[in-house]
């Protein structure tokens, strides 16, 4: 089935990513019986073949009425999906291996609503329906496989209104580049302990992470006395704190395998992360 699939999205449109905005016409929506619709089909067709056979005109006629409201329902569901638009995709990094979130910006043409409308890309379907010309955020899952710059897959938009008896779909595929983080390592090695390169110290002082208990001096403020240990000890003992504070850590190539031969000054915060990460994700395979 999932060659098959593959063998039919070699045909289909888009044959190859297209820039943003993308639009889908009357060329690019594919349309088929589900399978109620096709029993349906097969008691229309029974209906009609027994209704000529006895020459019974008010069977022909319901039949015809009800084929009629069949054949409306696959243009309907035609028509839900032609003219509508993807005008932006963007993506927050992750890692390789993890779910990349696809926020699309999707838009009628304000020719009629489009209700019950199904987006999916690997992973989940999101429904969503649309007024008029009104621009909407969808977001669909995607599981990226390998760091770097990466093409996201096609997005699927698919649709059985108006009565559940025809599927339509169609298909987006923006060409855009998303970037995903390389995956991190499981068992890490540690780092670098050469001389120059850092390492981390802690300092005792008025910080958060409670050290040990010591003896009361004069002078400690009573709100550090604790008075639970002095009570099992018969001595004022005094809550003593540190506070971590970390050198500089530098990665220098030689110290290192596989960082990029760049530099990046020292930082923190999500800048400098995604700074480092980007240098990593953007490093060739050699």
């Amino acid at each position: 089935m999932a060659a098959l699939r593959q063998r039919f999205l070699g045909w289909a449109r888009p044959r190859a990513p297209e820039a943003l905005p993308a639009a889908i016409d009357r060329k690019r929506v594919y349309v088929l019986p589900t399978p109620f619709g096709g029993f349906i089909g097969a008691l229309l067709a029974t209906m009609l073949l027994g209704a000529l056979n006895y020459n019974n005109n008010p069977a022909l006629m319901l039949g015809f009425l009800l084929a009629a409201a069949v054949h409306n329902s696959f243009v309907r569901a035609h028509l839900n999906l032609s003219g509508l638009h993807l005008l932006a995709l963007q993506a927050e990094p992750v890692a390789a291996g993890d779910v990349m979130r696809l926020r699309c910006l999707v838009q009628g043409d304000g020719r009629r609503d489009r209700p019950a409308l199904l987006f999916d890309c690997e992973e989940g379907t999101v429904g969503v329906s649309l007024r008029g010309d009104e621009a909407q955020r969808v977001s669909v899952d995607w599981t990226p496989a390998h760091r770097g710059w990466q093409q996201p897959p096609r997005i699927r938009v698919q649709t059985r209104f108006p009565l559940g008896l025809a599927v339509a779909w169609c298909y987006f595929w923006p060409r855009t580049q998303v970037l995903v983080y390389p995956r991190a390592e499981p068992n890490p090695p540690p780092l670098p302990s050469a001389a120059g390169l850092g390492n981390a110290q802690a300092h005792r002082g008025r910080g958060d992470e409670l050290h040990h208990l010591r003896d009361y001096r004069s002078g400690d403020p009573m709100r550090d006395v604790a008075w639970k240990s002095s009570a099992r000890a018969g001595q004022l003992l005094v809550r003593e704190y540190e506070q971590p504070i970390a050198n500089e850590q530098c990665l220098a190539w030689p110290a290192t395998h596989g960082l990029p031969q760049q530099a990046i000054a020292a930082g923190r915060g999500p800048a400098h992360r995604h700074a480092c990460l980007r240098a990593l994700a953007e490093m060739g395979d050699g």
